[in-house]
């Protein structure tokens, strides 16, 4: 089975010379089509933005991404964007909802930057918030639902595009443990029914443990556990 993506010696650093400060050095990673992988690892050791090279939302200094054996970093921005919203969808820690949008426009607006049919658009928003058991929060804005339900329908958004794979960055470290709990039930069961990949980056061992793989990102690269 071909990978999903390949980071090849890749790293990133900031600074010149002398205040030159190596954040990431020499990581070699892959990911295949519906497995589910955590990555543990210190705060500010370099999660997030291992996440962020992977999805080409930063440059590497060294080294190279691969999707679906296509050169991330040599195509354009416009391609790059557009190979990005194709294969990603992105859960974080604040669920960066549209606070005067509803639940529902919440969850429709990718596809209606997409460009897809606004009527479909939100048909397909309210279906996936039926089935993640918030259709009669639909029309609800952030601010009137409770913190898990945020960030039940920040995943829904993420998942409305059906992407290859979800990157969940320490989705549950702004929950309570019920909710986190909710959350992390809801990502596992999105993950199979999609049959996409899953990688969430997380300090919980508990949750790492129910991934596939468990890495861990510690003096400025990974290793497995």
């Amino acid at each position: 089975m071909s990978n999903l993506f390949e980071c090849h010696a890749l790293g990133f650093s900031y600074g010149a010379d002398a205040g030159k400060t190596q954040v990431l050095d020499n990581i070699d990673f892959s990911m295949k089509p519906g497995e589910s992988v955590a990555i543990l690892g210190q705060s500010g050791c370099g999660k997030s933005t291992l996440l962020n090279l992977i999805a080409g939302l930063d440059t590497p200094t060294s080294g190279e991404v691969l999707i679906n054996n296509t050169k991330l970093y040599s195509l354009n921005e416009n391609a790059r964007t557009k190979l990005r919203a194709n294969t990603f969808g992105f859960v974080y820690q604040f669920h960066h909802l549209l606070r005067d949008f509803s639940a529902l426009d919440n969850v429709a607006l990718p596809l209606l930057i997409r460009g897809d049919d606004k009527k479909g658009a939100l048909q397909n928003a309210k279906d996936l918030l039926q089935k993640i058991g918030l259709e009669h929060r639909q029309q609800h804005k952030p601010g009137e639902l409770s913190g898990g339900e945020r960030q039940r329908v920040a995943i829904a958004r993420a998942m409305i595009t059906e992407p290859a794979c979800l990157i969940a960055d320490e989705p549950t470290g702004n929950l309570d443990a019920h909710s986190a709990s909710e959350t992390l039930s809801l990502l596992l069961k999105l993950n199979y029914e999609s049959q996409s990949s899953l990688l969430i980056v997380t300090h919980d061992q508990a949750i790492a443990n129910k991934m596939d793989r468990i890495l861990t990102l510690d003096n400025k690269t990974l290793n497995t556990v």
